[in-house]
C-alpha cells in the first residue's frame, strides 16, 4: 500500500499560493448545478398573535444571499474568474431576486434556463435573534423535464470551448440527472475539459461515472460507495480505502475529501497526500464545501498542481467558515489568511 505524504505549508509554499492569486483572475468555469436562494426575515418577538398561539416577528432586517451552486459561481467570481452558471429557474419572483443577486455579485445570467413548469428553489428562514422559528422552502425536488434537460446540455455544449473546466455542483434539487452527468462528462471528454463534480450522498458513487476529480467530504464519501461506518470505525487506513473505493466507482483519477478539522485527504492515480487545515474559528460551516471547489478548481485551470491546489481551497474555506451564512471569500481576505495562518 503507498504511504500517505503529509504536505506541510512552510513560507516557500505560502509565497507560491500568494504569486499565484492574480493569475486565477479571467479563469472561466463552467459550473453545472441547482440554484437557490436564500433568504434570511429577521427581528425580535414581544407578543403572542391574538389570532393563533403563534409568535409574532416584529420585522427589523431582511437579507438574501446565493444558495447552492450559485454560491460556487459567487466564490469564483469573488477570487476573480469568470463564472459561467448553468442552470434552471422559474418564472418567478425567486428568480427576479436572483437575477439582482448575480449582477451584484459579478456572475452572468446569461447562461441560465427558465422552466415555467417549476418554481425557484428558495428558502426563507424566519429567526427572532439566532433562534429559527420556522423555515419556508420553496422547491421542487424532481428531475427536469425531458425538454428542459435538452435545453441544459445544449448550454453546456454551445459554451464548453470557452471554459477552462468544468464543475458539476450536486444539490439533488433535479438539475443533475445520470443522462446530465453522462452527456456532459462526453462533452468534456471531446472538447478536453477536466470534469470536476462536488456530489451528494443521496446518489451512488457510480451516479458520477466520467468525472475526472470527485470532491466529498468524508461522511458523503462512505455513503456514496455504499460502505459501512461501523465497518470501517476500527480501519487505521479507512480513508484511503474510501477514497480508493470511489476511484473505482467513478472513475476519477483524483479524489480530494475534506475531512474538517483533520485537512484533506487527496489520492491521486497511486498517490496519497494529506494536506492540513488552516481554519482558526468555526463560526459556520454553511458554503464552505462550495468554496472549496470554486478555489480547487481556479487553483487547477491557473497551472497550480492539485496538492497546491488544494491548499490555496483549504485558505479559502478558512476564511469562510469565520463568517456566518454563504458568504464568498474576498481576494484581500485570502492573501491575509495565508501570510497569517499557521
Amino acid at each position: 500500500m503507498t504511504t500517505p505524504v503529509k504536505a506541510s505549508v512552510g513560507p516557500q509554499e505560502k509565497e507560491l499560493l500568494l504569486n499565484q492569486i492574480p493569475f486565477l483572475k479571467g479563469k472561466k468555469i463552467l459550473i453545472i448545478g441547482d440554484v437557490g436562494l436564500d433568504e434570511y426575515v429577521m427581528g425580535q418577538v414581544r407578543r403572542i398573535s391574538p389570532e393563533a398561539p403563534v409568535p409574532v416577528l416584529e420585522v427589523e432586517e431582511e437579507d438574501m444571499r446565493l444558495g447552492l451552486a450559485a454560491n460556487v459561481a459567487q466564490n469564483v467570481a469573488s477570487l476573480g474568474g469568470e463564472a459561467m452558471l448553468v442552470s434552471v429557474v422559474g418564472d418567478d419572483t425567486g428568480a427576479n431576486l436572483l437575477r439582482e443577486l448575480f449582477a451584484k455579485s459579478g456572475v452572468s445570467w446569461d447562461y441560465m434556463i427558465v422552466d415555467k413548469a417549476r418554481p425557484t428553489t428558495r428558502k426563507t428562514r424566519v429567526m427572532a435573534k439566532h433562534h429559527h422559528l420556522v423555515r419556508v422552502d420553496y422547491e421542487l425536488r424532481k428531475y427536469l423535464s425531458a425538454e428542459a434537460e435538452a435545453r441544459l446540455i445544449e448550454t453546456v455544449e454551445k459554451n464548453v470551448a470557452k471554459a477552462d473546466c468544468v464543475v458539476i455542483e450536486d444539490y439533488a434539487k433535479g438539475v443533475i440527472s445520470r443522462n446530465v452527468v453522462e452527456k456532459v462528462a462526453a462533452i468534456c471528454k471531446k472538447h478536453g475539459k477536466k470534469l470536476m463534480v462536488d456530489p451528494h450522498r443521496n446518489n451512488h458513487g457510480s451516479f458520477y461515472q466520467g468525472v475526472d476529480l470527485i470532491k466529498p467530504n468524508y461522511d458523503e464519501a462512505v455513503v456514496l460507495t455504499g460502505m459501512d461506518f461501523d465497518d470501517l470505525r476500527d480501519n487505521p487506513n479507512k480513508v484511503v480505502d474510501v477514497a480508493r473505493a470511489l476511484q473505482k466507482l467513478t472513475g476519477a483519477k483524483d479524489v480530494v475529501l475534506t475531512r474538517g478539522k483533520d485537512g484533506m485527504t487527496i489520492v491521486s492515480g497511486d498517490e496519497i497526500t494529506e494536506v492540513p487545515t488552516y481554519a482558526r474559528k468555526v463560526f459556520d460551516v454553511t458554503g464552505a464545501g462550495d468554496t472549496v471547489i470554486a478555489a480547487l478548481s481556479l487553483g487547477l485551470v491557473s497551472g497550480l498542481s492539485l496538492v497546491h491546489s488544494c491548499m490555496l481551497a483549504n485558505y479559502a474555506a478558512g476564511v469562510v467558515v469565520g463568517k456566518v451564512g454563504c458568504v464568498p471569500c474576498e481576494i484581500p481576505e485570502l492573501k491575509e489568511y495565508i501570510q497569517t495562518a499557521h
